[in-house]
């Protein structure tokens, strides 16, 4: 399925590099000389030890400095290969952004986590965010009850990604790489789900992760706009109205149609592509997945429910329901009305489950003859399924956050449990749909290895 006016889109096709949002950005040749880019070896950049990502090989590049010494850390991932990324710039030519007044095309900005050859770590890490993202993640942040602003250095943190590193051995002539889109909660930048991103490109799986330009704090494009959320003030302008589920049916139509329209860039070939050569041959585009926390979890479902190239999401705790109480079954969406009919994976924060959260019960409801499952993870929060499980027990020892605003916003479950949780189910799942693979049956019982994950009949 097209239909999202890929093929007028314009993007930044690879010829350079330039470092953006903390990530390698690909540049044309002729922006290399005005952005400041030195030198000529973008063209080399994931190159493969097997020819799979295009010309050149390209001498590896000695990392940058570190991150201070006081930097937070993110959790190392698990799978066999080190992890690449490269971001895209993305203009959608045939759709208005419908939060610039119509004004400008639909612009995103997009990363893919990839699995990288052994060399990797000459490469620069990825920033979690840049540093002008990282002060209005400062300002305006899903913390901000908690943490005050200008107690914590959101730019220092570096993730398991590196910019520009080569895209490791495949199989020859082999599309291998599964793809996995990924949709952030309202309010969070692409990068705060790196934690299970960075985990599943290590274990082989190309991550398209996708910043919804207005929502989160701050998004920076190549030329150095900066885009900043537009959503408090609609919400106060919803909320005068009396608009507020026109204002949720809006956002998630947003989003859904972004995640389509990126679909639709990855299946482009030759000159259009915004997709490096080489990773773009890699890409399994019959084998695509999704996920993602609160809003993106929904986006996830409602995607998968919309376009057949979705062969199976996963939703970690997001209601699917244009309301705003987890028990209220008013204004269904048509995931809710209709259901799925392929695999949909159900992750709660403690007390979240089908029978408790309308939206996902009216899923259950009308998702006949497919697989689906219900695991609620004990002791946990909302934010437990982003990378605040890994960051916020770091942010409580350097400004003294009290035990109570810490399991406030990520429970009791120790941190190191719940990642290891969820690294386990949400790869389980997707090696089962994706790759055909057998899990020993995690998915279909309790397990002693995780006692922290309760399957909801």
């Amino acid at each position: 399925m097209r239909g999202s006016g890929g093929r007028r889109a314009r993007r930044l096709v690879v010829a350079g590099a330039l470092v953006v949002a903390g990530v390698l950005v690909a540049v044309p040749a002729g922006v290399r000389k005005a952005a400041g880019v030195a030198g000529a070896d973008g063209a080399a950049m994931m190159a493969g030890a097997d020819g799979v990502a295009g010309p050149g090989g390209g001498a590896p590049r000695v990392p940058a400095d570190g991150p201070p010494a006081d930097a937070m850390t993110l959790p190392a991932p698990t799978g066999r290969y080190r992890v690449g990324t490269v971001a895209l710039h993305l203009t959608h030519r045939s759709r208005t952004d419908p939060w610039a007044g119509g004004q400008t095309h639909r612009e995103l900005m997009v990363s893919i986590r990839y699995p990288a050859r052994a060399g990797a770590g000459w490469y620069p890490p990825a920033p979690q965010l840049s540093v002008r993202e990282a002060a209005a993640f400062d300002a305006r942040n899903n913390f901000s009850e908690q943490v005050p602003p200008g107690k914590v250095q959101w730019a220092a943190t570096r993730t398991s990604a590196h910019a520009g590193a080569p895209l490791a051995a495949g199989r020859p002539s082999r599309r291998w790489l599964p793809v996995v889109l990924y949709s952030p909660g309202v309010g969070d930048p692409r990068s705060f789900g790196s934690t299970l991103c960075d985990e599943l490109a290590s274990r082989g799986y190309a991550v398209v992760t996708i910043d919804h330009t207005y929502e989160a704090p701050a998004v920076e494009f190549p030329d150095g706009r900066l885009a900043r959320s537009v959503l408090a003030t609609e919400l106060s302008k919803a909320q005068k109205s009396g608009r507020v589920t026109e204002l949720l049916k809006k956002v998630s139509g947003v989003r859904v149609a972004d995640a389509r329209f990126v679909l639709d860039e990855l299946a482009e070939r030759g000159a259009a592509s915004p997709v490096p050569a080489g990773l773009r041959r890699a890409l399994d585009l019959h084998a695509v997945g999704m996920f993602g926390q609160s809003a993106g979890g929904f986006t996830a479902a409602q995607t998968m429910h919309d376009d057949r190239r979705i062969k199976a999401a996963v939703n970690l705790d997001g209601v699917m329901g244009y309301t705003q109480r987890d028990d209220d079954p008013a204004n269904p969406s048509t995931v809710g009305r209709e259901g799925v009919d392929r695999p949909l994976l159900l992750m709660g924060m403690a007390g979240n489950t089908h029978h408790t959260v309308a939206s996902w019960g009216a899923v259950w409801r009308h998702s006949t003859g497919t697989w689906l499952r219900d695991l609620t993870l004990r002791g946990s929060r909302h934010a437990s399924y982003t990378d605040a499980e890994a960051l916020v027990p770091q942010i409580a020892r350097r400004v003294g956050l009290p035990r109570t605003k810490v399991t406030a916003l990520i429970g009791t479950v120790a941190p190191a449990r719940a990642v290891a949780a969820q690294r386990a189910y949400v790869s389980a799942f997707f090696d089962r749909w994706l790759r055909g693979r057998d899990d020993g049956g995690l998915l279909d019982r309790p397990s002693g290895r995780f006692p922290e994950v309760q399957f909801v009949r």
